[in-house]
Parts: structure tokens; C-alpha cells; sequence
């Protein structure tokens, strides 16, 4: 889930790597912290970035992109999209890449349910209670009872070893 008013970086690879196509959203990202206007030769740096940054595997036949790229203190989902073509015979391929930027919140939520081995029911009630719902108001947009609610909140606390809903509020801010 893209923040608001973030625009996601874009990135058109050919074969090799190298940027055929890009915006400035995602020359901004990878060239993080340095400014943008001192990159010479954006061309040449973004094809740099994919190979250190981006790739986390390369194989003869399969390339793996790492699903989560942080630049500074955020954090972006990158998305690569394989795009097969025949042009005049010749097979080839291309690579659309998206870096999408995620709420800190959303982030810290999928990593604190692993690590505290939340379910999904439970992950869904701790990040209405991060939006400052009551038990009522959660109860209604999961379609569940307010004493469900409840339970859920209680089994997250156990699991974070917390007593409060203030503390598994801490827990994620602490994150």
C-alpha cells in the first residue's frame, strides 16, 4: 500500500540492467541521501543501483529483486514486472520495476506479526487500534463482535507479553 501522495519510482530495464526508461521519483530514492542534480549520468548510477541494491540473486536463466529497499528511514516494496517481447524475431525480455513507498506503521505491523507470530485477524485488530479505535468501532469494520475483539486484543497482548492496549501500542512504536 503506497503512502498518499507518494508517486512510486519507476524503472524500465532492459536484458542487462540497464534503464531504458525511468522517473525522477525513482532516481530520487536510489540516490538517497546524495542529491539528485549531482548525479552526471543518471543512466549509468541507476544501472549501478539496480545491480548492488536491487538484485539480490542472479542465476543464468533467473534474477530475484529484494522485495523491500530502505532509503533512509524508508522503506519502498520493489516490483518487478517481466515483460517477454518478439520484436522482428528476436526474443528478448524487459523488466518494469516499481518501488512503491509503505507507512513505517505497515511495515513495523508485518514484521512485529512475525516476529510475535500474530494471525492475520490479530494483525488486522492491532492496526485499527493504531488508527485509535475503540473495541465497538473495530468490531463493526471487522464485522465481528466487540467481545471477539476483545479476545484478539487479549491473545496479542499475551503474545507481545504486554497487559495493556496502550503497551502493544509501545511495542510498535518502539519497533
Amino acid at each position: 500500500m503506497a503512502i498518499g501522495n507518494a508517486l512510486p519510482g519507476f524503472l524500465l530495464l532492459d536484458g542487462s540492467l540497464t534503464p531504458v526508461a525511468f522517473n525522477s521519483e525513482a532516481v530520487r530514492i536510489l540516490a538517497y541521501p546524495a542529491k539528485t542534480e549531482r548525479i552526471k549520468h543518471p543512466t549509468t548510477f541507476l544501472a549501478d543501483r539496480v545491480r548492488t541494491a536491487l538484485v539480490s540473486r542472479r542465476t543464468s536463466d533467473e534474477l530475484d529483486f529484494t522485495k523491500v529497499y530502505k532509503s533512509g528511514n524508508r522503506r519502498y516494496t520493489c516490483r518487478p514486472f517481466r515483460l517477454d517481447c518478439n520484436d522482428n524475431g528476436n526474443s528478448r525480455f524487459w523488466i518494469a520495476l516499481l518501488l512503491e513507498r509503505h507507512s513505517s506503521g505497515a511495515v513495523a505491523l508485518t514484521e512485529l506479526g512475525k516476529q510475535f507470530d500474530l494471525t492475520a485477524r490479530e494483525r488486522e485488530t492491532v492496526e485499527f487500534l493504531l488508527q485509535g479505535l475503540t473495541s465497538k468501532e473495530i468490531a463493526t469494520r471487522m464485522n465481528i463482535s466487540p467481545n471477539t475483539v476483545k479476545a484478539f486484543l487479549r491473545l496479542v497482548m499475551v503474545k507481545m507479553d504486554v497487559s495493556t492496549r496502550s503497551g502493544i501500542v509501545g511495542k510498535m512504536v518502539a519497533s
